[in-house]
């Protein structure tokens, strides 16, 4: 066996205690404050190939234990801060989602509500119809009206009553 072969060796077994004394108790941090098994599972895979890519220099490392929990607190701050942002997109696209729903059912209903309305002032005698639309699409009142169409005011009036009547059928 060569020297780097021994050297090597003596890496992988120092590797190897490590990890089977580190990986429980990591795990069992990631676990308890992502509440992700499968999350704790790959930060704990992440920590440990960081620390086997790094095992050449494990000997400049003065505490493996705590350099091992900065590494899997780094790694649980970005997941945390990763799922809050998901979080408040999601919230986000659920709002706008909502007021969209919303906003089409209100225009589905106006647009039903137009169609019927249209519908009743289409049969209404020419003379009522004019009233109607100069009353509601114009908004003219009754003196406008009466002088429009060179009536009188009470007639005027006798019409839009007529037609509000026929409308609320």
């Amino acid at each position: 066996m060569t020297s780097q072969q021994s050297i090597d060796r003596t890496l992988e077994v120092y590797f190897t205690d490590i990890f089977k004394k580190q990986e429980y108790k990591l795990y069992t941090l990631v676990s308890h404050l992502t509440k992700s098994d499968q999350y704790a599972k790959d930060v704990i895979q992440e920590v440990f190939l960081k620390l086997w890519a790094h095992r050449s220099s494990l000997h400049n490392i003065d505490n493996i234990e705590a350099w091992l929990y900065k590494l899997t607190e780094s790694r649980i701050i970005d997941f945390l801060k990763k799922t809050a942002s998901e979080r408040r997109l999601r919230d986000a696209l659920w709002i706008n989602l909502h007021h969209f729903e919303t906003d089409t059912e209100e225009t589905v209903s106006l647009k039903e509500y137009n169609t019927i309305i249209d519908k009743a002032i289409n049969q209404l005698p020419p003379q009522r119809k004019l009233v109607y639309r100069l009353t509601k699409e114009d908004g003219l009142n009754y003196s406008e009206i009466a002088r429009y169409l060179k009536a009188s005011k009470k007639t005027i009036k006798n019409y839009f009553l007529r037609v509000s009547g026929r409308m609320r059928k």
